[in-house]
């Protein structure tokens, strides 16, 4: 994970002067929702892509939460469709930031980018996750 630019700079409202930040991801948190007998329950695949995920700050705005404690963000996030840019409910980034006072730089120090998906593809990430893992003791 690694952060360019100040993150303090993104607002509630989406902003293409935005572009300059980017957040480089290295850990994706899927979710999905299964019924487990009476009620449905969350399950969870926790991936770790090849080359990480990039996400400028033209697709993020950030959520208003007084709850949050001082260098803690939460982001709604967007896709780009053209020249458009959409709202993803099913994507949230949420993340922590330090500032060393001595070096007078914001470190990013956790950071939780989660998707829902569907339970199909749930299972092909699973399943492609496993073949994965599977070959990397070969040789």
């Amino acid at each position: 994970m690694k952060l360019i630019g100040n993150i303090q700079d993104i607002k509630p409202k989406r902003d293409n002067a935005n572009s300059h930040i980017e957040l480089h991801i290295s850990r994706i948190e899927y979710i999905t929702h299964k019924k487990d007998g009476k009620y449905f329950q969350p399950f969870e695949l926790i991936v770790e892509p090849e080359k990480p995920v990039v996400i400028t700050g033209d697709c993020l705005s950030r959520i208003q939460n007084k709850q949050l404690e001082e260098g803690e963000y939460e982001f709604e996030v967007y896709d780009k469709e053209g020249d458009d840019y959409v709202l993803n409910p099913d994507k949230e980034l949420a993340l922590t930031v330090a500032y060393d006072y001595d070096a007078d730089l914001n470190i990013l120090t956790e950071l939780y980018y989660t998707v829902v998906v569907s339970n199909e593809e749930f299972k092909e990430l699973k399943t492609a996750q496993h073949k994965a893992r599977k070959g990397k003791g070969r040789k």
